[in-house]
């Protein structure tokens, strides 16, 4: 896969890289419903072994566990991917999440990230939500002070708007911006990608299938059948009338993949590459399997003439 310099950085990161929120598992309140820990170790070699070179998790993944997991199949691995992960997502003993952006809870968040992950510092190490926003300055103060000491080598933020990137940047540069991004979440090309290019901010784009939803593999069955702690079952997105028309636009992709030996997904993917703000895109997967269907996203383009059919169809769906 060609890489990409990733913002104001010196790291050349691969098209895609690993998402790990799915594999942290059930034992929390956005999780995915029962992970198999040994499928999720799985999944991350094998996107290794595809030539993907980063991935990217969080504390509050699993409450931790994703983090461990991520050490896990790192063990052994002679050329070790890029390790990013987040912070600003606590939770309590009861497993409860909160916010914060004390100072004193994003040192104590690092240095727990850091034994999880077994590493001596993080490659990139991003605010996860801008919330409390009070506390925007205090927190990425922190987070460049970590930088400087070494633990981590780079920031980046996450779900932040235009104004928030400003007043950030005014404290320490952003090396990069995790925002939502697909198909059917297309906001950010509005001002967010803009601002990114202008300011050499690399661009992560998380959710490019829609959580699942643009892979080919969903349907009104599964859908239907998510577990009762699968986050997914009150999506609008998962359920009628979005389902439908959603499940529309995935036969679409499905059928220009097909011209090219691809699945849905691996369209739904290359249509958020397609744009040159975009570094990269997180991409899950649950099992080696599931990232044998997506990871020849990282070398596909798709042409001007299907970029402008999806678009059309779009296009054409109720807001």
């Amino acid at each position: 896969m060609q890489k990409r310099q990733l913002g104001n950085t010196d790291m050349l990161i691969t098209p895609i890289g690993f998402g790990s929120w799915a594999i942290g598992g059930d034992n929390w309140a956005y999780g995915w419903g029962a992970q198999d820990d040994g499928d999720g170790v799985a999944a991350i070699r094998r996107a290794i072994e595809g030539g993907v070179n980063w991935i990217d998790t969080a504390a509050v993944y699993g409450l931790g566990h994703s983090e461990e997991l991520v050490a896990r199949a790192l063990e052994g691995v002679r050329h070790r991917p890029y390790i990013f992960t987040k912070c600003s997502l606590v939770w309590n003993a009861e497993r409860q999440v909160g916010n914060s952006l004390k100072a004193g809870s994003i040192r104590r968040e690092c240095e727990a990230s850091l034994k999880r992950l077994q590493v001596d510092a993080i490659d990139l190490y991003q605010m996860h939500w801008p919330n409390p926003e009070a506390d925007l300055e205090e927190g990425w103060g922190e987070m460049a002070r970590l930088r400087e000491e070494g633990l981590v080598r780079h920031i980046g933020v996450s779900n932040f708007t235009v104004p928030q990137m400003q007043r950030v940047q005014a404290i320490a540069p952003i090396a990069s911006l995790q925002p939502p991004y697909s198909m059917l979440r297309p906001a950010i090309e509005k001002e967010i990608l803009p601002f990114c290019q202008q300011q050499a901010v690399g661009v992560i784009v998380y959710s490019p299938m829609l959580s699942g939803m643009l892979t080919g593999a969903m349907s009104r069955q599964r859908a239907a059948a998510f577990p009762a702690d699968d986050w997914r079952r009150n999506n609008k997105e998962f359920q009628e009338p979005r389902l439908s028309l959603n499940l529309e636009l995935v036969e679409l992709l499905r059928s220009i993949g097909k011209r090219h030996g691809r699945s849905a997904g691996e369209v739904a993917i290359a249509w958020t590459l397609r744009n040159p703000a975009v570094t990269g895109a997180i991409v899950g997967g649950r099992s080696a399997r599931q990232v044998d269907g997506v990871i020849g996203a990282g070398e596909f383009r798709l042409s001007e003439e299907e970029i402008g059919s999806i678009g059309e169809f779009i296009a054409g769906m109720p807001a």
